[in-house]
């Protein structure tokens, strides 16, 4: 009778469940899956159409206007380009700004006001992975929209029969100011945008960052060349992201400046020059101790 009572009575069903025998794809996968993500997202694609919207307004504001100095180039048979490579993404800084604004907020605010970074982190990836992945993503959508009129305005020029060899040296060094632009400006987007799950909030927290830095960066220096110091005006364009890589590209790649007191000296080249590496440096530190943080 006791045995009857100590028999067990359950009974196990194989319920058709399989074990997964495929690839495993690792840590790094995940990255550039995420990577991938943030790249398309920043240009809408995968969302909505609403989404798409704002990015290829902004894409196209860049890209027109090197397509009618091209044309212009040509017909007029121009021999140099109305604008220089260089000059040319400064000067459309604030659809730069807007494009940043709109995008950062959708690749840093949505994973927190939805609670999805945890999910990211319940696989093996590490805080510093998922924000390098974020920030290449956000720094490579810069990049494109920077690069790409600068590509047409090359093409435009090669077009109009204008020479190579004094058209590509112009161009490269407009190539690595673009990259440097879209590696600060990434930082500085995406710190601001993850300080608030609010997209909203986002966007006019990271517009208005970069348009209140170059209205100050704007207003003293010419306050500085009012006085006549120089060497204080050509300081003044540590205070703004674009000011700060025009003179990067001014002093390092021998570009041509937007400024109107562009940095003069070693001195000068190697402040800014240390000046960008530490903004670049210190946004990626505060990201990860800001998901660090946020998701303790």
């Amino acid at each position: 009778m006791s045995d009857q009572q100590t028999a067990p009575t359950g009974a196990i069903h194989d319920i058709g469940y399989r074990h997964y025998d495929g690839p495993r794809l690792g840590t790094s996968y995940i990255q550039r899956s995420l990577f991938v993500d943030t790249l398309r997202g920043g240009f809408g694609l995968g969302r909505s159409a609403r989404s798409k919207v704002m990015p290829f307004l902004l894409l196209a504001v860049l890209v027109l206007p090197s397509l009618v100095m091209g044309i212009v180039t040509s017909y007029f048979g121009l021999e140099t380009l109305p604008v220089g490579y260089t000059e040319y993404v400064f000067s459309f800084q604030v659809a730069v700004a807007v494009f940043l604004g709109s995008q950062a907020p959708a690749a840093m605010s949505r994973d927190l006001r939805f609670r999805i970074a945890p999910l990211y982190f319940s696989r093996p990836l590490s805080r510093q992975q998922y924000v390098q992945a974020k920030y290449a993503g956000m720094a490579s959508a810069l990049f494109v929209i920077t690069a790409l009129p600068l590509t047409l305005l090359l093409a435009g020029a090669l077009l109009a029969e204008l020479p190579l060899s004094e058209q590509l040296p112009d161009y490269l060094r407009s190539l690595a100011g673009a990259a440097v632009l879209s590696l600060v400006l990434a930082g500085i987007g995406l710190l601001v945008a993850a300080m608030t799950p609010r997209r909203g909030l986002g966007v006019a927290a990271v517009v208005g960052v970069l348009l209140v830095l170059s209205g100050i960066q704007a207003t003293v220096r010419g306050l500085a060349e009012e006085f006549g110091n120089n060497t204080f005006a050509g300081y003044a364009g540590l205070i703004s992201p674009f000011s700060l890589v025009d003179g990067v590209v001014t002093t390092v790649f021998r570009g041509d400046s937007v400024m109107g007191t562009p940095p003069a000296g070693a001195v000068m080249a190697f402040v800014y020059c240390l000046v960008t590496i530490a903004i670049v440096v210190v946004c990626y530190v505060a990201l990860v101790a800001r998901y660090r943080k946020a998701l303790s």
